[in-house]
């Protein structure tokens, strides 16, 4: 279950503890209004609460601060999917529920300040705040929340597949949406709709200030207006762009919202270059720096501001707290020298993770084996048993013996002689899918050697790329790397132009629909989607089936673990790694709340400008 407001890239980390789906059933009674919604277990916070407990609400308002992102924008148009759309339009737009930080998949009400569904979940209906505004003063209706929903269907592929048993909105009552389900029984679908963002249709349809009409169609960089707690307020295209507070928020006061959005202006700054980017951050061009390399991180921080302590490193684990991810180089099978699973198997076999962690990761990263690494009760485990292994026997004949028989295990380079060994197997392998080694190339039965292109965004995994492509060239193989800027490596995965690229998914501790877009058949050949090795697979389609449509949570995560060990042992992916951690560097004129939520690092949402360490560190330009 995720979030799909502006981008379905992006993935958020939510966790928790398993509380059954029937704690679920029995607060959240169908045909009556809820203020909230929880995925698992019951809404911390009753009707009526006054605020989150995480936040500071004497938390002072005001001060600059400067995000960085690679790449550029050429759009604020947040619907399209084509385009590169501006960083931040998250401030200006909202959603009919919001999230709370220190709770599971919990949402409570924001445009919408109640929801109510049937027992059979063929429905749901929102709400809306008689509260809520647009910047210009008008009201947000019901009228707004159906032509976003229509309007967004209509445009991106994404939010069509993800909303895709939607059949229906409709205002059903003065202020009230319902949306319609062509099926029952998905418990997911009346929770994610909250998370539908909603736009302003007056404004989409009026003119601009030279009189002309405006198409949400079409790609445009005229400031857009919302209904967030912030607006755009200056930018240069491609380059900067920069939001201002709005001081008289209609949320101000909405205990949702009390004790955020404290910054009085957040600019993100563009960068083609990593490096380059890192480089802007010690001159103090930018306050926040999230760390993705463990070499830069464990040699490149004796500069003069670390060792004087204006900039501060620090290791949040928030984020991360029960959050699941799979991340790797994930062959494309659309291309059809990737569809026989031996030769993805003895791709893994190459991939030497030992040497790297110890020459280049400095051992700060844990290999992974799970497609819900970090969930300990929805990845797999042993072997399968119980309601698990009911799912799985009908499948029987479609999936790998090996989900019955054995625990699945990457290889390993421990040993001395242990990549020897390794790249043995995986010749081995590719021998029984065809190929044979001809002198030093690795050919199939009409003598083509077995090459490929490694798809990179940028060049930070170019090192372990080319470890692993040294180590495919002494079986044979070629791979050749290519590293291309943001934008190109956008268009290019859009269109699933790649043969191998590395890439991945988070996962939350309620999986669902999302599932589908992930890795469902029904999104093999939608551009756009998440289902980067292109898998086409009726027995996942069957499992992800399990998932939604599970009674409790005990069978969902039945279904969760039964669908990880038929991916796991697919070899849809060569797995890497991960740090369980986020590594991050700031200038230190910042402060939080103590503690912070247990689920986020909250930044910049609930930190705050600290003038005192301002002038000790010195005043962001």
């Amino acid at each position: 279950m995720k979030s799909l407001a502006l981008a379905l890239s992006t993935l958020s980390l939510l966790i928790a503890a398993a509380l059954p789906a029937a704690a679920q059933d029995e607060i959240l009674e169908p045909d009556v209004w809820h203020h909230a919604t929880a995925a698992i277990g019951e809404p911390k916070y009753p009707e009526g609460f006054e605020h989150f407990d995480y936040v500071n609400v004497d938390a002072p308002k005001g001060g600059l601060v400067r995000l960085g992102e690679m790449g550029g924008f050429d759009t604020f148009n947040p619907v399209l999917p084509r385009g590169e759309a501006a960083s931040g339009l998250g401030l200006v737009y909202e959603t009919l529920m919001t999230p709370s930080m220190d709770e599971v998949l919990t949402d409570y009400g924001l445009l919408a300040e109640a929801l109510r569904f049937p027992a059979d979940y063929s429905s749901v209906t929102y709400r809306m705040n008689p509260d809520a505004h647009w910047h210009d003063g008008e009201p947000v209706t019901a009228d707004d929340v159906i032509w976003s929903f229509e309007i967004q269907k209509e445009l991106s592929p994404n939010i069509a597949q993800y909303y895709a048993n939607v059949t229906d909105a409709e205002e059903t009552a003065p202020g009230e949406v319902t949306f319609t389900f062509n099926e029952t029984g998905n418990r997911e679908l009346p929770k994610i709709l909250g998370q539908l963002l909603v736009l302003p249709k007056h404004w989409w349809e009026g003119t601009n200030e030279d009189g002309e009409q405006r198409d949400i169609r079409s790609s445009t960089l005229e400031p857009p207006m919302g209904s967030g707690p912030y607006r755009l307020a200056s930018f240069s295209p491609g380059q900067t762009v920069s939001y201002e507070r709005v001081e008289d928020y209609w949320g101000l006061e909405h205990n949702t919202e009390i004790g955020q959005n404290n910054f009085g202006e957040i600019r993100y700054e563009y960068f083609l270059d990593l490096n380059v980017q890192f480089e802007a951050f010690k001159g103090d061009q930018l306050d926040w720096w999230s760390e993705n390399q463990a070499r830069r991180w464990a040699t490149a921080y004796d500069f003069p501001a670390v060792e004087d302590g204006r900039v501060v490193r620090e290791l949040f684990e928030q984020a991360y707290n029960g959050s699941g991810v799979m991340v790797g180089f994930v062959p494309n099978l659309r291309r059809e020298k990737f569809q026989d699973p031996k030769v993805r198997e003895a791709l893994n076999y190459a991939f030497n993770f030992e040497e790297l962690n110890r020459t280049m990761f400095f051992g700060q990263y844990e290999r992974l084996d799970s497609y819900f690494y970090g969930l300990d009760n929805l990845r797999w485990s042993g072997l399968p048993e119980g309601e698990e292994l009911e799912l799985l026997e009908p499948l029987r004949d479609q999936i790998p013996e090996k989900v019955f028989t054995e625990e699945y295990a990457n290889p390993t380079n421990e040993e001395a002689g242990g990549l020897r060994q390794n790249l043995r197997t995986a010749l081995n392998l590719l021998n029984e899918a065809g190929y044979q080694l001809e002198g030093t190339q690795l050919v199939d039965e009409a003598g083509n050697q077995l090459s490929f292109e490694i798809l990179l965004n940028g060049s930070t995994i170019e090192p372990v790329a080319a470890s692993w492509a040294a180590n495919l060239a002494q079986i044979g193989i070629s791979a050749t790397l290519r590293p291309v800027d943001s934008p190109q490596y956008i268009n290019r995965l859009r269109s699933f132009d790649y043969d191998i690229i590395y890439s991945g998914w988070a996962q939350s501790s309620y999986p669902g629909n999302e599932q589908r877009y992930f890795f469902g058949s029904v999104t093999v050949d939608d551009p756009g989607a998440q289902n980067y090795a292109g898998i086409d697979n009726p027995a996942v389609d069957a499992l992800i089936d399990d998932i939604i449509f599970a009674d409790d949570y005990e069978s969902l995560e039945a279904a969760t673990r039964a669908l990880d060990r038929v991916l796991i042992n697919s070899h849809y992916i060569i797995p890497s790694y991960a740090l369980r951690s986020s590594r991050i560097a700031r200038w230190d004129r910042f402060s939080h709340p103590e503690p912070l939520p247990e689920y986020s690092v909250g930044f910049p949402s609930i930190w705050w400008y600290d003038e005192a360490k301002a002038d000790e560190t010195g005043r962001a330009q």
